[in-house]
């Protein structure tokens, strides 16, 4: 594995790098060969195949809270564009192809947004909920995920933590995205909505499901690097379940790698 130890960057070469890579994801929307969902339905469809939900506001150390209600504001606009949006067999679902830019002209305000492990502000900040909760669902589908990436750092402790470490999704415009694939045949449905209190989603299809998945972390190993930082590593796998709740499979999934932010726990064992 390479190694992970931060690279400093300067502010040119980070602005040149954004307009390099934005400008390659463009150039492969207009002449790729991938065919995109961009369709939204007007109703929900029949079955439900999976849902989630994501707690809004949650105390965050070092991160002021209108940064979170700011986030609320974002996740308002940005989920009205993917609600019911359809994914046909053979399509694929482009956060970002879906979403645009991040603008305030749309309405988007400063939120919380991760740069290098730190805390920043930024247009459209707090996404990653959604790319997040988008990922984590199509795990516990027969939908494949075809480009995710990881986050490169751990930020937060794991206080209350529900899922694995590593099962979210990062996101930045456009070249940082999350695109599913459609290769069963059928036809798939996300529903994404806000509550009083939660961000809910919902993978929803025009037929039963067949197939159920239970996701688990099947390695987890802290490293103390050369350069003295922590690096955190999980591989993630799932199992799967036919319609008799038999497990007929066991797949991997993918493997993170994250530098820590924040001290190990190291717990200590005393001998008697």
């Amino acid at each position: 594995m390479l190694s992970l130890k931060p690279k400093q960057r300067s502010p040119l070469r980070i602005f040149f790098g954004k307009i390099y890579f934005r400008l390659k994801r463009y150039i492969k929307w207009v002449n790729g060969k991938q065919k995109f969902a961009l369709e939204n339905h007007s109703t929900n469809l029949d079955h439900l195949i999976f849902t989630h939900r994501s707690l809004l506001l949650r105390e965050l150390k070092d991160v002021d809270m209108w940064m979170q209600h700011n986030k609320v504001k974002n996740l308002k606009i940005a989920v009205k564009k993917l609600n019911r949006v359809v994914i046909k067999p053979g399509e694929t679902f482009s956060y970002w192809r879906l979403l645009g830019n991040t603008t305030k002209r749309k309405g988007y305000v400063d939120g919380m947004v991760l740069f290098y492990g730190q805390v920043k502000k930024g247009t459209g900040g707090g996404l990653c909920q959604l790319s997040n909760l988008i990922y984590w669902m199509t795990l516990h589908t027969p939908l494949t995920v075809t480009e995710r990436h990881r986050h490169s750092y751990d930020v937060f402790p794991d206080s209350k933590r529900t899922q694995p470490f590593g099962s979210g999704a990062t996101c930045a415009y456009n070249y940082l995205d999350l695109q599913i694939k459609n290769e069963t045949n059928n036809t798939y449905q996300l529903v994404v909505y806000l509550t009083d209190s939660h961000l809910v989603g919902e993978w929803r299809s025009d037929a039963l499901a067949i197939r159920n998945y239970e996701v688990y972390e099947k390695e987890h190993w802290i490293t103390h690097e050369y350069w003295g930082g922590y690096v955190r590593h999980n591989k993630i796998h799932r199992k799967v379940f036919n319609i008799d709740k038999i497990q007929i499979g066991d797949e991997y999934i993918t493997e993170n790698h994250a530098i820590m932010m924040y001290e190990p726990f190291l717990e200590v064992t005393k001998s008697l």
